[in-house]
């Protein structure tokens, strides 16, 4: 029989599903250790990850028998793909799954901020009536910009545009054409973070794409925008963020991902109840909806790569 490895937390009556077709390992706090799973793996033809579990060479060198990995979710910085590649090892994303969780979360995070909830919220429950402390702002009309334009960009784009956002985006790998069925506009790198009240990033992490959002670039934000960043942590420099923040460059900031999972305390230590922020632990794609459907479509793929 088939063995499959199962390393972070999945929807249980998918992993049920597959134990009916498999011999199935499934342990959610494996990713924890590596050592464990280069030992391990050796006896598996099929892994199935989150964004945790590192699947680089050293540990696909002893995947002797591996031919399939599942990736409950898009990104692949946690994945050797080439490696796999090389070794003729299937690597099975579940692209656009959660996109309407990522999406719904940038629009309430971009409410949030630009309404300063936080802020307000905080002085009220210490009894204080902050009606005139902080400016409360509106959606509509706001120029919204994305950074990347795959599905959640795409997502992000429909919901802004019903709340009456005008949307702007820099995207060289799309098909300008596009703009007309989104009813957007797509602009330079540059443009977006000059002219953006709000800016929410939707790339890979890549080498092109680390440290992207860096001290130049906050430089050139000219309207105190809110950043938003639920793709990879690496893409925002936290150190230059909380600089610009506290410079007054930047008016907010929602942060779903950072450089290192858990949350470092040299990033979390410089933030108190005056910053208008979230900081959420990787969550925007997780919902209960999103996590059964991501668990579906991958337990799908891998019946069918195995039948």
């Amino acid at each position: 029989m088939i063995n499959i490895l199962i390393s972070e937390f999945m929807n249980e009556e998918n992993v049920k599903t597959l134990k009916k077709n498999f011999n199935v390992r499934y342990d959610k706090d494996l990713f924890q250790n590596e050592k464990k799973i280069k030992e391990e793996i050796s006896n598996f033809e099929a892994i199935i990850v989150r964004n945790k579990t590192q699947l680089q060479k050293n540990v696909l060198d002893n995947a002797i028998k591996l031919k399939f990995v599942g990736r409950l979710g898009v990104g692949l910085d946690n994945i050797d793909k080439e490696h796999c590649e090389k070794k003729n090892i299937h690597v099975q994303i579940a692209s656009g799954i959660n996109a309407d969780s990522v999406s719904e979360y940038v629009i309430g995070s971009s409410l949030h901020l630009i309404k300063n909830i936080a802020l307000f919220n905080n002085e009220t429950k210490k009894g204080m009536w902050p009606r005139s402390s902080f400016r409360s702002r509106e959606l509509k009309e706001k120029i919204f910009g994305l950074i990347g334009f795959g599905a959640i960009g795409k997502k992000v784009c429909k919901l802004a545009n019903n709340f009456g956002a005008k949307v702007i985006s820099y995207d060289p790998y799309v098909d300008k054409k596009l703009e007309k069925e989104f009813n957007l506009k797509f602009v330079t790198f540059e443009d977006v973070i000059t002219n953006s009240d709000i800016i929410s990033i939707h790339v890979p992490l890549s080498n092109e794409t680390k440290n992207l959002i860096n001290s130049s670039a906050f430089k050139k934000m000219l309207k105190k925008p809110v950043l938003i960043n639920t793709s990879r942590g690496s893409i925002v420099n936290e150190e230059d963020l909380i600089s610009a923040y506290k410079n007054k460059i930047i008016s907010g900031f929602a942060l779903d991902v950072f450089e290192n999972e858990p949350v470092d305390e040299k990033f979390y230590g410089k933030i108190d109840d005056t910053f208008n922020c979230i900081i959420t632990p990787h969550i925007s794609g997780v919902t209960e909806e999103s996590n059964k459907k991501i668990s579906e479509f991958i337990t799908n793929k891998l019946i069918n790569f195995f039948n």
